[in-house]
């Protein structure tokens, strides 16, 4: 019940073998010399349409990176607050709780 079941192989039916290759020997024939390659001609290089940029565009352009960095600002100020008050909070907190132990050991 707790053994695996490991499948079985199927046993091969034949043996195989590879088919027999004949390798033939050529003869080497002497040949005329090759002609020298033609010169090669570099290809035309495409030439990419600049990105101009209109006043209305670097307008637009300026504006939308004003704004990233506005709001990536506001995003980390906000984190800093939490981080600050979160930071007051747990030292109010250990102040309150000193001051109770401290009144539990005197008897009070």
């Amino acid at each position: 019940m707790f053994r695996p079941k490991l499948p079985t192989m199927p046993q091969p039916t034949g043996r195989v073998t590879p088919p027999a290759v004949v390798v033939e020997p050529t003869t080497i024939t002497p040949s005329t010399p090759a002609p020298p390659p033609a010169p090669v001609t570099p290809a035309p290089v495409a030439s990419r349409p600049t990105v101009q940029l209109t006043p209305g565009s670097a307008l637009a352009l300026a504006a939308g990176g004003g704004a990233v960095v506005l709001v990536v600002g506001a995003v980390l100020v906000s984190m800093l607050l939490a981080v600050a008050i979160t930071g007051v909070s747990v030292a109010l907190v250990a102040v309150v709780l000193r001051l109770l132990v401290n009144d539990m050991h005197k008897g009070r």
